[in-house]
């Protein structure tokens, strides 16, 4: 089943585990009552890549909000 928890910045994720240990995570932020898909990716630990986390802000900060 899907979790979803805040990462700071109004910013997101959807935490979800596939089959084989795999995890599957969408970052996302909310904007004017649409959600606003940031980032997607699969990963084999619990904690979030700087990465993808700064790759999330920068296209969250190109949406304006």
């Amino acid at each position: 089943m899907p979790l979803v928890r805040s990462l700071g910045w109004d910013i997101w994720e959807v935490r979800s585990s596939l089959p084989h240990g795999r995890i599957a995570r969408v970052l996302f932020c909310v904007e004017k009552e649409c959600i606003v898909l940031l980032h997607g990716f699969m990963k084999k630990t619990q904690k979030t890549p700087k990465q993808d986390l700064d790759l999330a802000i920068k296209r969250k900060k190109g949406t304006g909000t």
